[in-house]
């Protein structure tokens, strides 16, 4: 994770202590192959030899996994030869050194050309660089369509104590996962997914480090402030876990051909003329009237616009408020295209600045009636996976459901939209 035993009395012997005090740790940080995995699956489709940049890869857990799982070819970044070292034998023992590429470089500057990734990678290595800077930094090594993954430390509480603060504080300030969700999208992100990682990723880490910090040599110069530091980061995790943790992020860089926004009072004329065309009648625009008027399911802030380059709405998207088993929820509907902006993203790019919206307002889940070949590319799945049942009969493929929040239980029963729907 992060080195918090640096002396000022020798920087030099501490770097290399903390270094020995870490070799051979199966990861240098909170995570495991199901978190890997679960990542993944975030990131969505990719191509079949999906090309990864996996910057901070340490002994290369997640490369290893990515190269065999996905039959990626990945290129493993660090500055540290051992961990590289450490890679090359374990990817000439799985026979996978034909996919890997270990270099040794800065990931705060990697030596890549523009669009040369399909997923850039960074499982417990962001704080190397800091989550804005990186945001940034790697933004431009993605090819079109392409995304960023990486786990980061964060708040679990809005109320963190005064002990954990003053430990995070000076070192590597965190931020809860909404505010580093807000400053992605801040930074030309659209956020695909983001989970808490679960505290067995801590134990994966903390156990080997541990047994490393018991067997230590502490008479070495630097070693004992190592391990010192180490115990103590162990011995707050387990007293004020419940105040910090690790957080994965899927992020994909927002489609430069569109601007999206939310709706303006000056806007409605126009939304209502792309509603028209798109269904090709007045129902659905008479239904976001509807919707507009009622207070109830109205949410502000949740009708979003795309402009196309001449400063017209090409597309709109619309999130009221509906009810799951009684609990909050949110649908997403109408979703609407100008015809001759059709098949051309102002669609995908609008969705997905409302689902941003959305979850930065704190919504939970979202459910769509929509076409079952379109909106997975957004995440969503079967709502009935979840026990979420429409009170109208519909295909179960075509009732979907998206979690932006999944640290509390996902509601089930009885979906219930706004009267203005009419079911």
């Amino acid at each position: 994770m992060s080195d918090h035993t640096s002396s000022p009395h020798d920087p030099s012997a501490s770097h290399e202590a903390f270094f020995a005090l870490h070799h051979g740790l199966p990861r240098q940080g909170p995570g495991s192959d199901a978190t890997t995995r679960r990542l993944l699956s975030l990131a969505g489709t990719l191509p079949e030899r999906p090309r990864v940049l996996d910057l901070g890869c340490g002994p290369g857990r997640s490369a290893l996994l990515l190269a065999a799982e996905a039959g990626a070819r990945v290129t493993a970044v660090d500055t540290h030869e051992p961990f590289l070292d450490e890679l090359r034998a374990a990817a000439v023992a799985r026979g996978l050194d034909g996919l890997i590429r270990p270099v040794r470089a800065d990931m705060a500057a990697p030596p890549f050309p523009d669009g040369s990734f399909d997923l850039v990678w960074a499982e417990s290595s962001v704080f190397v660089v800091g989550f804005d800077r990186a945001l940034a930094a790697w933004r431009r090594l993605l090819a079109p369509g392409g995304t960023l993954v990486l786990t980061e430390c964060v708040w679990t509480t809005g109320e963190p104590g005064p002990r954990a603060r003053a430990f995070w504080d000076p070192h590597y300030p965190l931020r809860t996962v909404t505010a580093n969700a807000a400053a992605a999208v801040a930074a030309g992100y659209h956020v695909l997914g983001t989970f808490l990682q679960p505290e067995t990723d801590w134990e994966e880490y903390y156990g080997p480090l541990a047994a490393h910090a018991d067997a230590a040599d502490t008479t070495l110069p630097g070693m004992a402030a190592a391990v010192a530091g180490a115990r103590a980061e162990i011995a707050l995790r387990r007293e004020h876990g419940g105040e910090y943790g690790y957080a994965g992020f899927a992020l994909r860089p927002a489609d430069p051909r569109w601007t999206v926004r939310p709706e303006r009072p000056g806007d409605r004329a126009a939304v209502r003329g792309v509603v028209t065309a798109a269904f090709g009648r007045e129902a659905e625009a008479g239904l976001v009237d509807a919707l507009r008027a009622d207070p109830d399911a109205w949410l502000p802030g949740l009708s979003y616009v795309a402009e196309a380059p001449d400063g017209t709405v090409a597309a709109h998207a619309l999130i009221t408020r509906c009810r799951v088993g009684g609990e909050p929820a949110a649908a997403l509907a109408p979703v609407s295209v100008a015809p001759e902006h059709q098949r051309s993203g102002a669609g995908q790019a609008v969705v997905r600045a409302v689902l941003d919206a959305a979850r930065l307002a704190g919504e939970r889940l979202v459910l769509v009636l929509g076409h079952p070949e379109y909106y997975p590319r957004f995440g969503f799945v079967r709502a009935s996976a979840y026990g979420i049942r429409p009170g109208f009969e519909v295909p179960d493929e075509a009732m979907m459901a998206l979690v932006l929040d999944a640290s509390a239980p996902v509601p089930g029963g009885a979906l219930v939209y706004p009267a203005a729907f009419g079911v």
